[in-house]
């Protein structure tokens, strides 16, 4: 475990805001921000940075920026709900799974989900 110097706490706290930031204006931020910031600025592994992105969304993280979709009228409770019930267990289910893979294919894996995902919303009509 890495030593918590002043350094790393400016970089915990940036990582924090700017996927935040990001997670407000377009609802990502866990995957695309905090795991890849993880591994390159402070040097964590593939499978310490995953833990400590799951770890971030424990509390509720989310809780005012979905205040501000509530009030817009923009969230479908029931949906979120699902989803959230099934992540909970996919994500019990995912971990057991990926702690059995070596670090370097999981990373790949990682890398190949972000290219798809983003090659297929940059070609949708």
């Amino acid at each position: 475990m890495q030593k918590m110097t002043t350094v790393t706490l400016i970089i915990l706290i940036l990582i924090g805001l700017v996927a935040g930031i990001i997670s407000g204006l377009i609802g990502i931020g866990g995957a695309i921000i905090i795991i890849p910031s993880l591994i390159f600025f402070l040097g964590m592994s593939q499978f310490d940075a995953q833990g400590t992105s799951l770890g971030v969304m424990l509390p509720p993280i989310g809780l005012l920026a979905a205040w501000n979709y509530y009030k817009a009228g923009a969230i479908n409770w029931k949906y979120a709900l699902i989803i959230a019930g099934a992540f909970f267990i996919g994500g019990y289910f995912g971990s057991k799974i990926t702690l059995e893979i070596p670090e370097a294919l999981l990373r790949k894996i990682f890398a190949g989900i972000l290219v798809l995902v983003a090659l297929k919303l940059f070609l949708a009509k």
